[in-house]
């Protein structure tokens, strides 16, 4: 069975998250002998009562080659920790979500992202500055990031696409449940200009207690995070909670001091968030003034030590997946994949019968640590 399945198998199991599927992993070694586990074993890695009772009703419920093939029907990407397309970005947050659904396309360009958050209930002068910093920075070749919510995160979403940049919108519910059902066109257009991204299986209604958790994509995804417009309530303060625990920027667009959906926001400032006035404060914050050149410079080299590991193995001489996948130890999946990734960047190419050599246009490689 392909080991995709198994992953999208943990994924529906309650009780075992990031940390504790890191556990299994490094006992077991692998998710198929992670999942065929007994129980006496799983107590052993430290898997309470409940996980386990969990894990048991999963294996005896769930087809996971029907799991898997109803993600394919979806056009659906599942990645995962193994996938050399996880966003490496994401990769090296607290609890990286162990599985990513992704409808659209996620690029490698979209590593210069900045996040655009706030209210739900924006004022005329929140829609504005989303969409003028939006618009701004996709101008200049910035990803958009949000969270398809009504008010702020749909003004960044639509701005971003009217510049002709890339948005990412992240989902409190599976990618194929879209909330709220108002934004559904607006959704199907993101899909054309970028990606839907979630950490829930396919179905996953919007469930309260789903968002909190996704906002730490958001901003895991991100550079820097800016918050437009947000009372001392709004959920976009949990998403900058999260970009300052994961390091990131944080910025937010001064407000009225008499107007209540201004009061998160300048309660930030006044903790230490840079201010904003334009898109060139985030540029500057971010040295985000020569993307262009940045994506260049990405496209012909290594970005991480996966790829750095494939592209030491090629040469002007043709070598099989197969022989690659041996010399450096990875499961197929996850150097086919890397393969592909390499080929778009322009690092290596097929030439025929799944075997792959060095781009001539390829540089001198690096090894990224």
């Amino acid at each position: 069975m392909d080991p995709l399945a198994y992953w999208i198998g943990f994924n529906k199991v309650r009780g075992i998250g990031p940390a504790r599927l890191t556990a299994l992993l490094d006992v077991f070694g692998s998710v198929e002998a992670a999942w065929a586990a007994p129980a006496d074993a799983l107590r052993e890695v430290g898997l309470d009562r409940r996980s386990i009772a969990n894990l048991v009703e999963a294996r005896g419920e769930l087809d996971l080659t029907a799991e898997l093939e109803k993600v394919n029907r979806a056009g659906v990407q599942v990645l995962t920790w193994e996938d050399g397309r996880y966003p490496e970005r994401l990769r090296q947050i607290d609890d990286p979500p162990p599985v990513l659904y992704v409808r659209g396309e996620l690029r490698p360009a979209d590593d210069w992202a900045v996040a655009v958050v706030g209210t739900r209930r924006a004022s005329n002068y929140g829609r504005e500055a989303a969409r003028m910093l939006a618009a701004d920075l996709a101008r200049a070749g910035v990803t958009i990031i949000s969270g398809l919510a009504r008010g702020i995160d749909g003004q960044a979403h639509r701005a971003a696409m009217e510049a002709g940049g890339r948005t990412i919108a992240v989902l409190g519910s599976g990618v194929d449940v879209i909330y709220p059902w108002e934004n559904r066109s607006l959704a199907e257009e993101i899909v054309g200009h970028g990606a839907l991204v979630s950490e829930y299986a396919l179905g996953t209604p919007p469930e309260a207690n789903n968002f909190p958790p996704r906002n730490r994509i958001i901003s895991g995804l991100s550079r820097g995070v800016i918050v437009v417009e947000a009372g001392e309530q709004s959920g976009a303060l949990i998403t900058a909670d999260f970009a300052a625990e994961q390091g990131r920027d944080v910025f937010a667009v001064p407000g009225s001091i008499f107007q209540r959906g201004s009061q998160g926001a300048n309660r930030l400032i006044r903790d230490g968030a840079q201010p904003v006035l334009s898109a060139n404060d985030i540029l500057e914050a971010l040295n985000l003034k020569t993307v262009a050149q940045h994506i260049e410079a990405q496209m012909l080299l290594p970005t991480d030590a996966t790829e750095a590991l494939l592209f030491e193995r090629l040469s002007e001489e043709p070598v099989h997946v197969d022989e690659i996948g041996r010399a450096v130890g990875l499961p197929i999946a996850t150097v086919s994949s890397t393969l592909t990734l390499m080929e778009l960047k322009g690092l290596a190419r097929q030439v025929g019968g799944m075997n792959y050599v060095r781009a001539r246009e390829a540089g001198p490689v690096y090894r990224v640590d």
